[in-house]
């Protein structure tokens, strides 16, 4: 399927729809699912964005300026999955608990505003690498995923999301901050802010593709491989930098930037909850 037909089937399912919420993180996929649905429906989208210790403030401020300056409708929640002690004792199902508590405060959000669906920017790649549980409160909350449906890459999205004028179409890959903690190391707010600032560090000693990895009281820096040769030349203001944070050792990983890294640690995916739902 070409990219065009790709584009007109995404246009299609969007009015099939007729209105839209969109959980939106700011995102790459999620950003172009927006502004597009935005287009196409005519202003008939609300974006929900959910707030939490594991959302940087830096995207906080992202997500705010964009909608204001496209005049698309935002509302801004806050969730709490650090209450839930499955989320917080970090099992390898961590994400479903995470997703859950937010689609299960999104969807009245969607319901009470009057949008007939809730979307979210998955694309047709997420479901066939890595491990999502995710998708599974996804499933179990009817949230529909139309650049999925539609066949769209991410490859895609960046391109026409170029083509629209985003600042996001060539923003670096972002998860969720708790996916930098090995599984079953257990979360907190201060956990979390850490490694925020150990990020903010790196952008703003102008790395582009990095992750900051804790480890307890280590953090492991992984870099892109075009500039994890500067990192070992500014090693050094590293160290300072984040040992300052909090971190008592710092290190770089030799393998560099790898999506989803903690998740080769993971032998058979094993759920690690007494009340994990998934069967």
């Amino acid at each position: 399927m070409t990219l065009d037909e790709k584009e007109a089937k995404l246009t299609d399912i969007l009015i099939g729809y007729g209105s839209v919420a969109v959980a939106w993180s700011g995102g790459v996929d999620s950003t172009f699912l927006s502004a597009y649905a935005h287009e196409v429906l005519e202003g008939r989208v609300l974006l929900i964005n959910a707030r939490s210790a594991a959302f940087p403030d830096e995207e906080a401020e992202f997500v705010e300026g964009f909608a204001s300056a496209r005049g698309i409708p935002l509302k801004v929640v806050e969730t709490h999955e650090l209450d839930n002690e499955d989320y917080k004792s970090n099992p390898t199902n961590r994400c479903y608990f995470c997703k859950t508590e937010m689609y299960g405060t999104l969807r009245p959000i969607a319901e009470e505003a009057g949008m007939a669906v809730l979307l979210d920017g998955a694309n047709i790649e997420d479901f066939k690498s890595d491990f999502r549980p995710g998708h599974q409160a996804a499933e179990e909350w009817d949230v529909k995923h139309p650049l999925r449906d539609a066949e769209m890459t991410k490859a895609d999205i960046r391109t026409l999301s170029k083509s629209m004028g985003l600042p996001t179409w060539d923003k670096p890959a972002f998860a969720c901050l708790a996916s930098r903690f090995p599984y079953g190391e257990y979360l907190d707010e201060y956990k979390l802010k850490r490694v925020a600032d150990a990020e903010t560090v790196m952008r703003q000693m102008n790395f582009k593709i990095f992750r900051v990895r804790s480890h307890d009281d280590l953090a492991r820096i992984e870099i892109g491989e075009d500039e994890i040769e500067r990192g070992f030349q500014e090693r050094h203001q590293l160290i300072e930098k984040l040992k300052a944070l909090g971190f008592f050792w710092v290190t770089i990983d030799m393998q560099g930037f790898r999506s989803g890294s903690m998740n080769e640690a993971i032998t058979g995916f094993r759920v690690q909850s007494q009340h994990e739902p998934m069967a």
